[in-house]
């Protein structure tokens, strides 16, 4: 496994080792694409529907224990959901959060190919990924999904949602409708990243509008969610609009300062 492969390399100077990491990452890429049918993590050869082997799925950070109000990972039995510290003082307007992964290794690197270099082969494992943890889970199902819209000049200049994206495998093996028409994104915002919870939430004020009427129970789909500032927002504004309920499916959770249970007192 190319994770291996990595920890081999921390005896090597500096530049040699950056070199080498970097092509030992890009490998498994450039020949899953000249050789469909090989994992997108180690260039085995695999059989199915996803480009992953048995091996390296294994090796994928899943998240299996968080917060239920806003999936900060949290250490507790595997498959246990408590409440941390944050959501226990002030619980957020989601009634319920989930995330199938931690944003780490190599869920980052999957996932910042697919965002920001249009790496479609990256989506697609994303999203049946997403989709068939989601199915098999044992939850209550939304009404309705509705994708974190972008703002136009974003989605433009990026060429997709990669929200709306990761909804439509979802849609399909749930069988639940996307509604990603009434809510959209009216104010062009800053990136995110970079900003801590509270210039998070001033950077989203007013930046969405529901407009029409909301089923009851709804599930807001993103791809990755940090101190949960958006989702936040955009669960405030479905509830103002006549939501009963919202929830929020995430493909991965950042760790950050929130390993421990008490630390979302502090995020």
């Amino acid at each position: 496994m190319w994770v291996h492969f990595a920890h081999s390399l921390k005896n090597l100077p500096m530049p040699a080792r950056s070199r080498l990491a970097h092509a030992g990452a890009m490998l498994p890429r450039y020949l899953n694409a000249r050789f469909p049918g090989s994992c997108h993590l180690c260039a085995m050869p695999v059989s199915g529907q996803l480009d992953l082997c048995a091996d390296c799925r294994a090796e994928l950070p899943w998240l299996v224990a968080a917060c239920t109000h806003c999936a900060a990972p949290l250490l507790l039995s595997p498959g246990t959901r408590g409440a941390c510290g944050r959501c226990q003082v002030k619980p957020p307007p989601m009634t319920s959060t989930t995330a199938v992964f931690r944003y780490r290794y190599p869920m980052d690197r999957l996932v910042q190919r697919f965002k920001f270099e249009r790496g479609m082969a990256e989506g697609r494992l994303l999203a049946s990924l997403f989709a068939e943890t989601m199915a098999a889970r044992s939850i209550d199902r939304p009404e309705a999904l509705l994708p974190v819209p972008l703002h136009p000049a974003r989605e433009r200049e990026r060429g997709f949602n990669q929200s709306e994206f990761l909804a439509g495998a979802l849609s399909k093996a749930l069988e639940i409708p996307i509604e990603n028409k009434s809510l959209q994104r009216v104010r062009y915002t800053d990136v995110q990243s970079g900003l801590d919870r509270k210039a998070r939430r001033r950077n989203l004020r007013n930046a969405f509008v529901a407009r029409g009427d909301f089923p009851g129970h709804v599930a807001i789909i993103d791809d990755v969610t940090t101190t949960g500032a958006t989702l936040e927002e955009v669960a405030r504004v479905l509830l103002k609009a006549g939501a009963q309920r919202v929830d929020a499916w995430v493909l991965a959770r950042t760790p950050g300062r929130i390993d421990q249970p008490w630390a979302g007192l502090t995020e």
